[in-house]
């Protein structure tokens, strides 16, 4: 990779995370020149979130990513199945069947998807390698590893960013500052702002480790997670669909993890012993916990900066990639001169209710995901048998929208948004959506004659979508074309996914306004594109 050491940019963002790097290549893409600085020299070598959404897949497609990524991690015959068990060799309790990447990449069952792009099992182990080197490739983005924020100082029309590399510390001016740094964010920490919320929920021990036994073990029956209740709830993950696992042990908050021994964890979710090699421990905390701002000035958080919690399903590091595609288009906006700085506001607007509901809807599913479970479920005989079909009860009833998260996918939204023309707020849910256009939430999916999703109709700006062709659409192009706003016009299929003549889509796939032809582009424009917020500062 290659280094460099710019001393300009549009926007400075500091972590080259998932986050980090997905506002990179957005920017990019957008034609906004950033440079990523990251303080670790490598990567992480321990596996951290290991899905991606349907929607993460959805803005990676928009990036022209999705595919390779999907061919990344597990094999592409591998299954996704989740498998719950008393011990990885005791007995079946449960069994959330799900497809192979194969199986997707094939369209298998792809009329009845509410997405083109559904979620992949790929662990950040190879997903950020794609990333990175898709954003150290891209024109216009400068990536250093190694280096480090020191300072920020602000003014009114750029910002100035202390870095340090090995020891040199050299001064970047930049138009804006984007945090993607972590749970430990230097950007947070030096914009003076706190997270609120539950410091601890659970704490984990998860163990990396290389066992070609536990491979074999699995070979008649693969899942891509088994969950065992030992003497603690655990999850086994498999990672590169071989050799590669990694053991999440869950214990109550108060619990102290050092004394807690990796071989004897690893012992207790197998139900014997297996050869194997420690790769890493890590003990670590499940939180809930969201930023008390999203920004100040012309700095930003985004990504477990802005917000962290339990990971019970990867929903930290996509609930970052969605900061980044909310904040890549506001950015490129202002940056273009289409829209006022003012727009800039929304995004905290937008972004920090979806981080306090995410936060709790995570909360809610951690508690019953690690409720207790009855010893029962190991007794031999007709008692046994009973207390596993109870658990298997439960697991039905609360698993499915953990693995398949729609709502938290495609029912998030921005209805309350300044933004936004005729939303109306509804809760998000982790596994319930509506599948129907509404404004401030995502333009639903529908498969078009020619084989495309929707979504490939929209442009790199807004895009007016038109559902009946007799709708004039000339003012529309007019207004736009005289505030300087890109404007897509696209004709969409009668739906009734899509109940109005006319949809006016965000660049983030989002519907800003719905209705007919006897709206005013240039007031709804207006509002759109963040001068309504100007005027009324």
């Amino acid at each position: 990779m290659t280094q460099h050491s710019a001393d300009r940019a549009d926007v400075l963002i500091v972590g080259a995370g998932p986050a980090g790097l997905t506002l990179a290549l957005d920017l990019a893409q957008r034609g906004v020149e950033c440079v990523v600085v990251e303080a670790e020299e490598q990567r992480a070598a321990n596996p951290r979130c290991n899905t991606t959404s349907a929607r993460s897949m959805e803005i990676f497609r928009r990036l022209g990513l999705a595919e390779e990524i999907r061919r990344a991690g597990l094999p592409g015959d591998y299954p996704t199945s989740v498998c719950y068990r008393t011990t990885l060799t005791g007995d079946d309790i449960f069994r959330l069947p799900l497809p192979s990447a194969h199986d997707v990449l094939a369209g298998a069952g792809k009329d009845s998807w509410p997405t083109p792009e559904p979620q992949h099992r790929i662990s950040q182990l190879y997903l950020e390698p794609v990333l990175e080197r898709h954003a150290s490739e891209r024109p216009g983005v400068s990536l250093e590893r190694g280096t480090r924020l020191v300072d920020l100082r602000q003014h009114d029309d750029h910002v100035e960013a202390v870095v340090e590399t090995a020891g040199a510390r050299r001064t970047v001016h930049c138009g804006y500052v984007v945090g993607c740094d972590g749970a430990h964010s230097t950007v947070r920490r030096l914009l003076g702002i706190r997270y609120e919320g539950v410091d601890a929920i659970q704490r984990f021990v998860s163990t990396f480790v290389r066992s070609p036994e536990l491979s074999r073990l699995t070979a008649s029956d693969p899942a891509w997670t088994y969950w065992t209740y030992g003497r603690r709830i655990a999850s086994l993950i498999a990672i590169d669909g071989d050799s590669l696992w990694l053991n999440h042990v869950a214990f109550a908050p108060g619990h102290d993890t050092e004394g807690e021994d990796p071989e004897q964890l690893l012992r207790e979710t197998v139900g014997r012993p297996v050869e194997h090699e420690i790769l890493g421990v890590v003990r670590w905390t499940g939180r809930r916990l969201v930023a008390q701002r999203y920004g100040a000035g012309r700095v930003f958080l985004a990504g477990d900066a802005a917000h962290i919690w339990i990971p019970v399903g990867g929903f930290g590091m996509n609930a970052g990639i969605q900061d980044a595609a909310t904040l890549g288009w506001m950015l490129a906006a202002v940056h273009h001169g289409w829209a006022p700085p003012e727009l800039l506001d929304a995004y905290e607007q937008e972004r920090k209710p979806v981080g306090e509901q995410f936060a709790e809807a995570v909360g809610a599913q951690a508690r019953s995901s690690f409720a207790e479970v009855s010893r029962d479920i190991h007794l031999p005989g007709k008692d046994g048998e009973w207390a596993r079909a109870e658990l298997a009860d439960r697991l039905a009833f609360t698993e499915p929208q953990r693995y398949s998260p729609d709502g938290f996918s495609f029912g998030y939204h921005y209805a309350d948004s300044p933004l936004v023309v005729g939303g109306e707020n509804h809760a998000i849910t982790m596994g319930d959506y509506q599948d129907r256009a509404r404004p401030g939430f995502r333009l639903p999916h529908v498969w078009l004659d020619d084989g495309r999703p929707a979504l490939d109709l929209l442009g790199p700006g807004f895009t007016l979508l038109r559902t009946d062709n007799s709708a004039d659409v000339a003012h529309w192009a007019d207004a736009a074309r005289a505030l300087g706003i890109p404007l897509t016009v696209a004709d969409l299929p009668r739906d009734d996914r899509y109940p109005a003549a006319l949809l006016l889509v965000r660049p983030d796939q989002h519907v800003a306004w719905m209705g007919g032809a006897d709206a005013r582009p240039g007031e709804l424009l207006h509002t759109v594109t963040g001068r309504v917020l100007a005027r009324q500062r």
